[in-house]
């Protein structure tokens, strides 16, 4: 097969570029980019952020797609609750490898053992690093299909895992392997409220430093207002529906939630692993090692991983069409967004690995990535 002519394009990687020729790289790709994007760069190993948006955030009134523009960034969300447990961890007000009930509301406890669960072999570690043998509600095609035939649901928190358990039983011991899953962090939201005893958006803001990083386009859907001044959500679309004013509790607890700009997710990004967001730098390793069970080299605690020429580099991705890399070895964090879920992989996930310095993983393949692809199945 072919490679598309963006692909072909970066199959040398933009991030190997002498700094001077990156800007200009990007600018020429720009044209090559169809669907509406913003992309961002930053962290100790860049010696000037570099900012690249395309299309329209809003095709009704035309207004343009800009680095600052911000977007639901759906699972990216987990990061950002990973990293908040860690700093209770920090704090000593959570265990990590303590079971959860008395950590997690006893009514959603009930509704594990309903089905099947054995809630006390379940660890804040299994949640963390997906290993609770949970069903993923959110990637089943009935969920997406009930949200969008009633959007105007208000979801709550003891819907989401009374839904899980409807749509299917364990999917594998606690500890044994990885397996993706929102409720998973949908239930790390709720420890992290009844540990703080404060609403999870608040909790996150103060724990995660948002206001000591500046971040200005970055806020917690319903549950805070958004900053003054900050552009309107760009509008999102699925297969080609547009799905922004689907009411947002859907994925609002933990799995998702946060509204971010490129800028923004980038910026908090390199914080992270730039000593900005820890007090001390074991947590981070603790974030970043793998665990035992079968998987474990692919998600660590909020963070999935991969081994490219002999390091780790480190991502997450959100449903909607949002993507986040930091390369430890360079010192720099890419984040990248698209408002179309269809243009996800054909388009925004080459061009964010070839800026991160990467050769795309369907270069690396040989083969082409189709461009009816859907979003990654971390979301």
């Amino acid at each position: 097969m072919i490679l598309p002519s963006l692909l072909l394009s970066l199959c040398a990687p933009i991030g190997g570029l002498p700094a001077e020729a990156q800007q200009d790289a990007i600018d020429q790709l720009r044209q090559a980019v169809e669907a509406p994007m913003a992309l961002y760069v930053t962290g100790e190993g860049v010696p000037r952020p570099l900012a690249i948006a395309a299309g329209a955030a809003d095709p009704a009134t035309g207004r343009p797609m800009s680095v600052d523009t911000p977007v639901r960034i759906a699972s990216n969300t987990k990061t950002f609750v990973a990293a908040a447990v860690l700093r209770l961890y920090e704090q000593e007000l959570i265990e990590l490898d303590a079971a959860i009930p008395g950590l997690v509301d006893p009514k959603l406890i009930a509704i594990l053992r309903s089905d099947g669960y054995d809630p006390d072999r379940i660890t804040v570690r299994h949640l963390l690093s997906h290993s609770a043998g949970l069903y993923d509600q959110g990637g089943d095609r009935r969920f997406i299909t009930t949200v969008l035939a009633a959007p105007d649901h208000r979801w709550t928190r003891h819907e989401l895992v009374q839904l899980m358990a409807e749509y299917d039983d364990p999917q594998g011991e606690p500890g044994e392997m990885f397996l993706y899953s929102d409720i998973g962090y949908v239930l790390l939201g709720d420890i992290v409220e009844r540990r703080t005893g404060r609403p999870l958006a608040a909790a996150v803001r103060e724990l995660l430093r948002f206001d000591a990083l500046g971040l200005q386009s970055t806020w917690w859907e319903t549950a805070e207002n958004a900053p003054a001044g900050v552009a309107p959500r760009a509008r999102q679309y699925f297969q080609g529906q547009d799905a922004t004013d689907v009411h947002p509790s859907f994925d609002l607890f933990g799995g998702g939630g946060l509204v971010m700009s490129a800028r923004d997710l980038a910026t908090w990004f390199a914080a992270l692993f730039e000593g900005q967001i820890f007090d001390r730098p074991e947590t981070l390793r603790t974030m970043t090692k793998a665990g035992t069970h079968v998987g474990a080299e692919r998600y660590r605690l909020g963070l999935f991983a991969q081994a490219v020429d002999g390091r780790e580099v480190y991502s997450h991705s959100g449903f909607w069409g949002t993507l986040v890399y930091y390369d430890p070895r360079r010192r720099r964090a890419v984040a990248a967004l698209t408002t179309r879920t269809e243009r996800f992989r054909s388009e925004l996930v080459p061009l964010a690995e070839s800026v991160l310095g990467l050769v795309p993983q369907a270069c690396r393949d040989g083969a082409a990535i189709q461009q009816d692809g859907g979003v990654t199945a971390h979301r």
